[in-house]
């Protein structure tokens, strides 16, 4: 197997060249009809990673625990797709709360037996969670009086102080950005994914990212706020601003590996200007802001989360390297104050008020939102329902990035995922393979990347603006379960689908450091529809296990110009009676 204990020397990954290194880690990981990926091919249990990383002797501030009809109230579900006008919510601690609740907060507790699990409004593979969440935000009333860097915990639903700014400093290195706008950073503790799933444990914890991204665009939502990825960022930048490259804290503790800074503010911000008023927002922070970091007051250390040394695989130090973000982009995006406020009309074939019963709220459909463990492989969905979902996931490239809507307003770059889809039960609709492109532009491209045979016809009664494609009619459902490391619930459900990656020229455009980009934009799409299924009473799950290749002999992708990069699956949803479900947090101090 092709692992190191911690104290083996690391592999020369440094004398390759970090594309091929890339490259090389995708091709070694995939999933073959014969040979897997490789794992340590057992449970290690009593080495089992704790989900829940703290900072101990750090400050911990509790986040109010608000019910579902305290204010600060949520909006329904398809309000968040609808054009409005609204102010955005002030910057408070119940605002904080309702941000964290929706995001990264626990949904639910699961019990069999004796055996307890916590369930998150961001999901991840294997229920590991491997993604930790911070905050830099200006001094807020109730948290702190200073500007501070704080790590969200999500069991006790809290904030703690990591490290405290100077306010000159955090107003120099926010300079150019939105009044009151605050960061959100993402980073990923690899070894929770590792313990399990070994050498492809590093794209799980990539499209968990993502997941979280989404999730916490669509949360900012609920409250008028706007998010965007800093992604001119450099790596080591993401890592100083969030501490997990201080090596003080980290003694005897398990690495966090920095993946994202976002910026939230409010939608009706910049105040004061003129409709038509354009800003440009930097995708990056003032240089000055990692020289500022020797001047933080640093709290706390990360406490260790499994019992035994992790187990570290080479090729994951490898890829870890080879994707690592070396350079700081001085790029802007131009945001028009008259879309601050006011979101661009979308056609009503993006949205179907008819498909959700009951109206329900958003922060209903994040609380209730589960992955799905199998399917009753009878229900059909309506294709008004299916054409909706499939809608969601449009991020509308011929706009500019501030017109495109939620969430696909969070990723500054240009879409390059689509989606082949197994369609089993979706009435109206044939049963067959589908091609959905993201990006109209590209239809052409994927028609001379597939194969030849294939019919590329628009379904009947798909809307104009929804480039769905029939490539073959028939039945699906044992291909899509064979394909899916023969899980049936991709056959069991109303349609499954693989997220298919502009792979090769996405690296050569960008870098290697877009590799893991690629991931996040999948985990979007995922976010996107795991709440499509919940609003329209199903359910849909993520499907990290899948045949690589034979993904891609289906369709026809017969080279590195396109890869799958993550399978996702709806459909009606068994219940499994052994199981007790508990609040997430006591409601009642």
């Amino acid at each position: 197997m092709n692992h190191r204990t911690k104290e083996d020397p690391p592999g020369a990954a440094e004398a390759l060249d970090p594309l091929e290194v890339v490259k090389q880690y995708h091709k070694e990981t995939k999933h073959h009809l014969f040979r897997y990926a490789r794992s340590l091919g057992y449970m290690d249990w009593a080495n089992q990673p704790d989900p829940f990383r703290r900072y101990e002797g750090s400050p911990l501030i509790p986040l109010p625990l608000l019910k579902p009809d305290d204010a600060p109230l949520s909006p329904s579900y398809e309000d968040l797709y609808r054009p409005r006008a609204m102010a955005g919510a002030p910057v408070t601690v119940r605002t904080l709360s309702r941000f964290f609740e929706y995001s990264l907060a626990i949904s639910a507790w699961k019990q069999a037996g004796e055996v307890r699990w916590a369930l998150r409004s961001n999901p991840s593979s294997g229920n590991l969670h491997p993604t930790e969440g911070y905050l830099i935000i200006n001094k807020v009333p109730g948290l702190a009086q200073f500007p501070g860097l704080y790590h969200y915990a999500p069991k006790e639903h809290a904030l703690e102080l990591r490290a405290e700014f100077p306010t000159e400093s955090f107003a120099s290195f926010m300079r150019g950005c939105p009044l009151n706008a605050f960061l959100v950073g993402l980073t990923s503790v690899n070894w929770r994914e590792t313990w399990k799933y070994g050498e492809r444990a590093f794209r799980y914890c990539q499209h968990d990212v993502g997941h979280a991204i989404g999730s916490a665009r669509i949360a900012a939502e609920t409250l008028g706020w706007r998010m965007l990825l800093l992604d001119g960022l450099a790596d080591d930048a993401v890592a100083a601003l969030l501490g997990v490259d201080r090596t003080q804290d980290f003694e005897g503790a398990e690495r966090e590996h920095p993946d994202c800074l976002a910026i939230v503010w409010s939608a009706d911000q910049p105040s004061g200007l003129a409709t038509g008023t354009t800003i440009s927002l930097p995708l990056s922070l003032v240089p000055d802001a990692l020289r500022e970091v020797t001047r933080y007051t640093w709290h706390g250390k990360a406490n260790r989360l499994s019992r035994d040394n992790p187990v570290l695989w080479e090729i994951i130090d490898q890829v870890e390297a080879a994707s690592w973000k070396s350079n700081t982009e001085q790029r802007v995006v131009e945001l028009h104050h008259s879309n601050l406020a006011v979101k661009t009309p979308i056609k009503s074939s993006a949205y179907a008020a008819s498909i959700y019963p009951g109206q329900p709220r958003a922060g209903q459909v994040t609380r209730q939102r589960r992955s799905a463990l199998a399917f009753d492989g009878k229900t059909s969905i309506r294709v008004g329902t299916f054409f909706a979902m499939l809608a969601r996931v449009m991020p509308r490239v011929e706009r500019d990035l501030c017109q495109r809507p939620m969430p696909w307003d969070v990723l500054p770059w240009a879409p390059a995922i689509h989606l082949a889809l197994f369609v089993h039960r979706v009435d109206g609709l044939a049963p067959g393979l589908y091609m959905l492109a993201r990006d109209p532009a590209k239809v052409d491209l994927l028609k001379r990347a597939t194969h030849q045979q294939f019919a590329w016809t628009s379904p009947p009664g798909c809307p104009e603006d929804l480039p769905l494609f029939l490539l073959e009619e028939g039945d699906a459902r044992q291909l899509a379960a064979q394909v899916s490391c023969h899980q049936d619930i991709a056959g069991d459900g109303a349609f499954s689908l693989g997220m298919i990656a502009e792979f090769e020229s996405s690296l050569q455009r960008y870098g290697p450091w877009f590799y893991r980009r690629l991931f996040w934009e999948a985990g979007v799409i995922g976010q996107v529809l795991y709440l499509e299924a919940e609003a329209a009473g199903v359910r849909a799950t993520g499907i990290g296990c899948f045949f690589d290749d034979p993904v891609h002999q289906v369709f026809g992708f017969n080279d590195a110009m396109f890869q799958s990069l993550y399978h996702f699956t709806t459909g009606s949803h068994v219940e499994d009676p052994r199981l007790t479900t508990l609040p997430p947090y006591a409601l009642d101090h």
